[in-house]
C-alpha cells in the first residue's frame, strides 16, 4: 500500500469519525454500546471469537468519545486520488482512479440522513444487465453503522466483511435464547455445530446474492417512485421516515428478492429472510409474515407467492399516495404521511 493510498484512509476514516459524531446520539444506549464494542473489535482487528478486554474497550471507548467531541464541528475532509481532489461524496470520480488500484468507495446517506462512508478492497466488479455490481473483501474505513450494501444509480456496493460480520452476530444472537424461530430454521442448512466458519463464509455466500437482488429491486423502485430519495432526506429523525424506509424495503424484495427464492424454492434464504424481518416490516405487513408461517408449516409455495404478489401491488399504490402528500406538501406531511400509511397495513390475502 502506498503513502497516498494509506493518507486516503486516513482522510475517509477521519470523515466517518465525523459523521459518527453529529449521529451518535441516534441510537437507543443498548445499540449505541452493541454497536460499539463490534465497531472496537473491527478496529483492533480481533477475531469473531476473540474475548474483549473490559479495561480497554472502556478506555478506547473513553478516548473515542472524546475524539469526537473535537471532530463533530469540523467539515468533511476533501479527498485526492492521483492529481485531483474531490468532494468525499464525488464517489464515482473517487473511485475511477481507485478502481484500477484495487480499492472501492462508497459514499450515501443513511437513516437519519447519517452520511456512510467506507473504503476497502476491491474482491470482485460484476456487469449484470445494466447493474455494475462491486464487492468488497476487507474494509480500511468504516462507519460506526455498517450497512451491507448501497446503491446509487445503477451502481450497487455490497460489504462482503461487514454480511459476513452481520450473519455472525445474528447466530451469537440466536445462541442467547437457542429458540426454534426461522433464524434456527436457517441454520439448520448449514454445518454451524461442527464447522461454524465455514458454515459462515457458506451463508455469507448465498446471501450475498440475496443482497444483491435487493438492491437490484431498490434501484428499479427508486425508478418508479421518482423523488422518493429526496423525500426521505426531507423526513430525517420521524416515524414517517421509519415508515417510508420500510414500505421501499418490501418493494424492493416483493418485487426483486422474494419472487427469485419462490421460484428457486430456496428454503434457507426464505427462513433468513424471515429471521430479519424488521419490526417496522412486520407491523405494516403483518400478512406477509402469516403467509410465511404458514409456508413454513404445509409448504405450500402458492400461498407465500400471492401474499407477496399483493404486498407488492399494495405498497406501490400506497407509496404512490405518499408521495403526492410530499409534493403538496413537503414541509408538513409526516403527520398524514403516517396517518396513511397507520391506516393502511396490510393483512394476509383473502
Amino acid at each position: 500500500m502506498n503513502k497516498q493510498i494509506r493518507s486516503l484512509i486516513e482522510k475517509i476514516q477521519t470523515n466517518c469519525h465525523i459523521s459518527d459524531a453529529r449521529h451518535a446520539g441516534d441510537y437507543t444506549l443498548c445499540i449505541y454500546l452493541l454497536k460499539m464494542r463490534e465497531f472496537y473489535r473491527w478496529e483492533k482487528s480481533l477475531g469473531y471469537d476473540d474475548e474483549l478486554d473490559s479495561n480497554d474497550i472502556g478506555n478506547w471507548l473513553t478516548a473515542r468519545e472524546a475524539l469526537w467531541d473535537e471532530l463533530e464541528p469540523e467539515d468533511f475532509l476533501p479527498l485526492s486520488v492521483g492529481e485531483h481532489t474531490y468532494s468525499s461524496f464525488e464517489a464515482g470520480k473517487i473511485n475511477n482512479s481507485l478502481l484500477n488500484q484495487g480499492y472501492i468507495y462508497s459514499a450515501g446517506y443513511g437513516p437519519n440522513a447519517k452520511p456512510v462512508f467506507f473504503m476497502a478492497d476491491l474482491q470482485e466488479k460484476i456487469i449484470q444487465n445494466d447493474f455494475n455490481i462491486y464487492i468488497s473483501g476487507h474494509e480500511h474505513a468504516r462507519d460506526l453503522t455498517a450497512p451491507v450494501a448501497m446503491s446509487q444509480q445503477n451502481n450497487i456496493f455490497i460489504r462482503r466483511e461487514s454480511l459476513r460480520r452481520m450473519i455472525w452476530e445474528k447466530t451469537i444472537e440466536w445462541g442467547w435464547h437457542q429458540n426454534k424461530n426461522a433464524m434456527f430454521k436457517a441454520m439448520n442448512f448449514y454445518e454451524f455445530a461442527s464447522e461454524p466458519d465455514s458454515a459462515l463464509d457458506e451463508m455469507t455466500n448465498k446471501e450475498l446474492n440475496n443482497v444483491i437482488l435487493h438492491e437490484i429491486g431498490e434501484i428499479n423502485t427508486a425508478q418508479e417512485l421518482h423523488n422518493w430519495r429526496q423525500m426521505i432526506m426531507d423526513l430525517p429523525r420521524s416515524h414517517a421516515e421509519i415508515m417510508a424506509r420500510a414500505i421501499k424495503d418490501l418493494l424492493a424484495d416483493t418485487t426483486s428478492t422474494l419472487p427469485a427464492l419462490l421460484d428457486n424454492q430456496d428454503q434457507a434464504s426464505l427462513h433468513f429472510y424471515f429471521a430479519n424481518f424488521s419490526h417496522m416490516r412486520k407491523e405494516l405487513s403483518p400478512g406477509l409474515l402469516k403467509a410465511y408461517q404458514s409456508w413454513d408449516n404445509d409448504g405450500d409455495y402458492n400461498k407465500l407467492r400471492a401474499a407477496v404478489n399483493q404486498s407488492a401491488e399494495h405498497w406501490f399504490d400506497i407509496a404512490r399516495h405518499i408521495l403526492k402528500l410530499y409534493e403538496q406538501d413537503n414541509a408538513n406531511c409526516q403527520q398524514s404521511i403516517e396517518a396513511l400509511v397507520t391506516e393502511n397495513k396490510l393483512g394476509a390475502p383473502a
